[in-house]
C-alpha cells in the first residue's frame, strides 16, 4: 500500500506517542521535501524535530511534482506537495487534516485520511485504544468539535 502524508497527522501521532500505527496500518509512508522541511522547522515541537531528526526506515522522501493546481493553489505547500505525490506515485491515500486540502485531494480522485481517522482504523485493528488516544490528542492543539469527539468515543451517543 501507498501512503502519502502531510505534516498535520505526522506531528499529532508524534505528540500523542502512536506514530508507529502509521507503519502498521500502512507499511511505509511517503513525504514530500515540502512536509520534511515543516516538520524540521524551528517552530515545530521539539519532540517531532527530534523524531524526525532519527526518522524511521519506513518513512520515506521524495520530490513531488511542482504542479499547482486551481484546487491546491489555496492550501499550504505541505499539503499541495503531498497532494501531487499521492497523485504521482498512484497513492492509496494521503493522510490530511485540513478541510480545505481534503477537498482538494478528493477533487483529484485521492483518498483521504486525517489524524482521527488513522486512530479509528488502528482501534478497528486492536492496535491503540481509541478513547486514550482521543484523550491524549485533546492535550494538544489539534482541533476538531466536541461533537465529532463524543461521536467517536461514544458512538451509541
Amino acid at each position: 500500500m501507498t501512503v502519502v502524508s502531510n505534516t498535520t497527522p505526522l506531528n499529532y501521532l508524534i505528540l500523542i506517542g502512536r506514530v508507529d500505527l502509521l507503519s502498521k496500518l500502512y507499511g511505509s509512508v511517503i513525504i514530500p521535501e515540502a512536509v520534511f522541511n515543516e516538520l524540521t522547522a524551528p517552530s515545530t515541537p521539539r519532540l517531532v524535530r527530534d523524531w524526525i531528526a532519527n526518522k524511521p526506515s519506513w518513512l520515506l522522501i521524495q520530490q513531488a511534482p511542482q504542479v499547482i493546481s486551481a484546487e491546491t493553489a489555496e492550501v499550504q505547500i505541505g499539503e499541495r506537495e503531498a497532494i501531487e505525490l499521492a497523485k504521482s506515485v498512484g497513492s492509496n491515500y494521503v493522510l490530511l487534516d485540513d478541510r480545505r486540502a481534503r477537498r482538494a485531494a478528493k477533487h483529484h480522485g485521492v483518498n483521504v485520511v486525517g489524524t482521527l481517522g488513522i486512530l479509528v482504523s488502528a482501534a478497528d485493528k486492536g492496535l491503540t485504544n481509541l478513547n486514550d488516544a482521543i484523550n491524549d490528542l485533546k492535550q494538544t492543539n489539534f482541533r476538531a468539535s466536541h461533537r465529532l469527539f463524543e461521536s467517536l468515543t461514544n458512538p451509541e451517543n
